[in-house]
């Protein structure tokens, strides 16, 4: 009696340490403005976390697992060594699994989830992202209250604050 009460205890105790399992749903990325349909993505209960094959990386963002981190063309993202386990998943049978969520918080990347439709939106890295200081207006042609024309560039290196107004 005491031998399959301590195995139900030690078995009890093994199912506790699983991580938990991850729901499999059907899910639309959208990376760089281009949606890709997965129909093999994992999520976990309570989480925005996503989780794809390393083939579906590749062909919804057209990074790679590489041995030097997360590559593509030239440019590559190391993973912390201590912090893999975050990043990818292999279970036996079963093609490897890429989090692309914890992906994007690396690279400091916005990511926006509608649960509802399955569908995550990933906005520019940061090394897309461009400062407000590197951002040029374009130069336009407006005509003052008098009718005389003025364009943007007659203002190069002065300071010049734009008022505009639309009525939709």
């Amino acid at each position: 009696m005491k031998a399959r009460s301590s195995s139900g205890i030690l078995l009890a105790l093994v199912l506790f340490r699983l991580p938990a399992a991850g729901k499999e749903i059907r899910a639309t990325v959208v990376y760089d403005d281009h949606a890709t349909e997965i129909n093999s993505a994992q999520t976990q209960d309570g989480t925005d976390q996503l989780w794809i094959t390393t083939h579906d990386l590749t062909r919804a963002t057209r990074f790679e697992v590489k041995p030097q981190g997360v590559c593509r063309d030239e440019l590559c993202f190391p993973l912390p060594k201590a912090r893999k386990q975050e990043f990818l998943e292999k279970k036996p049978g079963r093609e490897e699994l890429f989090n692309l969520t914890a992906f994007a918080s690396l690279v400091h990347q916005p990511v926006a989830h509608d649960a509802a439709t399955s569908t995550w939106y990933f906005g520019l890295r940061s090394d897309q992202q461009q400062g407000l200081a590197s951002l040029r207006a374009p130069d336009f042609t407006l005509p003052d209250m008098d009718g005389k024309m003025h364009s943007l560039s007659d203002f190069r290196g002065k300071k010049v604050f734009l008022v505009t107004w639309a009525s939709w």
